[in-house]
């Protein structure tokens, strides 16, 4: 089974440290939850290892492939969902997913059934322009699932999305997780975080400064995060 093998990377920005020396192991069926204030190096961390931001120091390696010396096949094998929607808005739903499934050879009946997952079929002719931020977040993430990818990494995905859809998001990635896939992202819902997350990592000024896992309650995690926050 395949690893996600994160190994000492770092990063500047105009001689600024974004990030420093930051390692961890992800396993099939785990998630890993990045939270931390702002400017904690969440999004740098979430950006090197999809393959956006391009890693100078340090490893990032999935399986047998490397990020560095197979960006291609590396990139070939995940899902990533951004934080926000930069894209054509006068395509219409349907239109934007079948746009990524022509590119990895995704079938119209896989499209149909992620429209069902995240709640758009009836917004399937809907104007991506015309969708609220929380619809526009729930069509980013499918695009990321599209292909069913063995790793998915996703930069705060809960962003706009009411109550109703935080439940449901969070049970489709347990469903996931059930299938072995590796879970990676980044959030300020710390309650999110408790729920999903078998490893929660708290990032402060671009630093690991503690990983908290699922052998303690979800409770005992919250208020842990809590303290760290204010710290």
């Amino acid at each position: 089974m395949k690893q996600l093998i994160v190994d000492g990377i770092s990063k500047e920005f105009k001689g600024k440290i974004a990030l420093h020396k930051c390692s961890f192991t992800a396993t099939p069926g785990s998630c890993v939850v990045l939270c931390g204030g702002n400017g904690a190096g969440k999004s740098t961390m979430i950006n090197i290892i999809a393959g956006i931001s391009l890693l100078k120091q340090g490893s990032v390696t999935f399986g047998e492939t490397n990020l560095a010396l197979k960006p291609k096949e590396y990139l070939g094998q995940i899902g990533y969902m951004p934080d926000d929607y930069h894209a054509q808005g006068t395509l219409s739903v349907r239109e934007f997913l079948m746009f990524y499934a022509s590119i990895r050879r995704i079938s119209k009946e896989r499209v149909a059934e992620v429209m069902n997952i995240i709640g758009l079929t009836e917004q399937s002719s809907t104007l991506v322009k015309s969708l609220s931020k929380g619809m526009k977040q729930r069509l980013l993430f499918g695009q990321s699932i599209l292909s069913d990818p063995p790793l998915l990494i996703m930069d705060e995905p809960t962003n706009g999305l009411d109550p109703y859809w935080v439940d449901r998001f969070i049970e489709i990635l347990k469903n996931l997780r059930q299938n072995g896939t590796i879970i990676l992202f980044s959030t300020h819902m710390m309650d999110v975080a408790a729920e999903i997350g078998t490893d929660i990592i708290f990032m402060k000024q671009g630093k690991i400064i503690e990983v908290l896992n699922s052998s303690h309650s979800m409770q005992d995690n919250i208020t842990r995060l809590m303290q760290l926050h204010r710290c």
